[in-house]
């Protein structure tokens, strides 16, 4: 067999091998969602090992990991940082399928999007069962999840491996840097990039040229003068984050949630900027507004979807007022991306943000953290 990974037919059977491996190690987390350094090899890749000879090389070469800045503010931006590990078992075959033109032939042709609605609603319904609850204890020792600062720390309690998964804190847990009226906050424990246009975050980052401010709120083209050069930011949630999402600004909710139909695509940095093909209007969303307490102007929070993500969970209703830092929803398994659209000139990102975004460079960051302030 091949292991040219510009193959799309190999790339094909890896997605299928890998989405079958979770299938038949359903409640097994460290078969499914852990991400495996260069030293865990052995019998967890022994079954893609044979499938594609190579494959840890290949792993390591295209893309199996990336580099995140810690935030030190007494140091230079960007000069702490530490590897983050991709999962290897349900994205390598995505990684594949992200690396050359044939592999993104196959994406917007859509042959794999029933694949990976199938697996992803499939894991929903495993990771609500009963029997789920037997993965918590090697997720929680895996990632050294700290126990304290949640709201119910009694393992036993949760019935189910999502109710693990979208587990709440203690109200003190994640405190609001900076509490001033004009202040913004980050919505997510998360690697987060900032830009404040559109075009920046096109140059950086969002490299898909199929992305449009039009697609990514309302799925289609229509007129977005309200957000025309609108800033962004891009909050990515690893699988072993805490998986609430909180109002990055003081506001009032508008309307009812929009839901955006669409497929799984993983939401890692390779996929975000692959250049023929757009995960973040791909993937199945949901949007709501929040009316800036200060300004009046709307800012749109965009919960995306991704592999084996089955829902958004929003958490507050229309027309109630929110304080920065106030949970609005919360996602079911996987790894996800909530985007943060501000109108023009309303906000002003926190330098540090700026110099890592732009040097394609995420900064790990928690629920609170600050993410900038009112430009004016």
């Amino acid at each position: 067999m091949s292991t040219d990974p510009n193959d799309s037919s190999l790339s094909e059977q890896a997605l299928v091998a890998a989405v079958q491996n979770s299938q038949d190690q359903p409640h097994d987390v460290s078969q499914t969602i852990h991400s495996h350094g260069s030293g865990d090899k052995g019998k967890h890749h022994a079954w893609l090992e044979k499938l594609v000879p190579g494959i840890e090389k290949l792993t390591v070469h295209y893309h199996a990991g990336n580099f995140v800045a810690v935030r030190d503010p007494s140091k230079p931006p960007g000069s702490v940082k530490m590897f983050e590990s991709m999962p290897i078992y349900a994205r390598i075959g995505m990684h594949l399928l992200f690396h050359g033109k044939e592999q993104v032939k196959l994406l917007e042709e859509g042959k794999i999007e029933k694949l990976l609605r199938e697996q992803t609603e499939k894991q929903g319904r495993i990771y609500e069962s009963p029997d789920s609850a037997h993965s918590i204890a090697s997720f929680i020792e895996t990632y050294k999840l700290d126990l304290g600062e949640l709201l119910e720390p009694d393992v036993k309690s949760y019935k189910t491996f999502n109710e693990f998964f979208y587990r709440k804190l203690k109200a003190d847990a994640r405190p609001v840097q900076n509490p001033a009226p004009n202040a913004f906050c980050s919505a997510a424990d998360c690697r987060l990039t900032v830009y404040h246009t559109v075009a920046e975050a096109q140059k950086f980052w969002i490299k898909g040229d199929e992305f449009t401010l039009d697609r990514l709120l309302y799925g289609k083209a229509e007129p977005t003068n309200e957000f025309k050069d609108a800033s962004l930011a891009i909050f990515r949630l690893a699988p072993a984050d805490y998986h609430r999402f909180h109002s990055p600004l003081d506001g009032t909710i508008v309307g009812e949630p929009t839901n955006i139909d669409g497929t799984y695509y993983t939401v890692n940095p390779q996929a975000v900027n692959e250049v023929n093909f757009d995960v973040f209007t791909a993937n199945k969303r949901s949007v709501i507004y929040v009316q800036h307490a200060g300004t009046g102007k709307k800012v749109a929070i965009v919960a995306v979807g991704a592999m084996l993500v089955g829902s958004v969970n929003w958490t507050r209703k229309p027309g109630e007022e929110i304080k920065k830092g106030e949970e609005l929803g919360f996602f079911a398994y996987g790894g996800s991306t909530v985007i943060a659209v501000f109108p023009t000139g309303l906000i002003k990102f926190d330098e540090d943000l700026v110099t890592n975004s732009e040097n394609t460079l995420e900064t790990l960051v928690k629920v609170g953290y600050s993410l900038g302030v009112t430009a004016s």
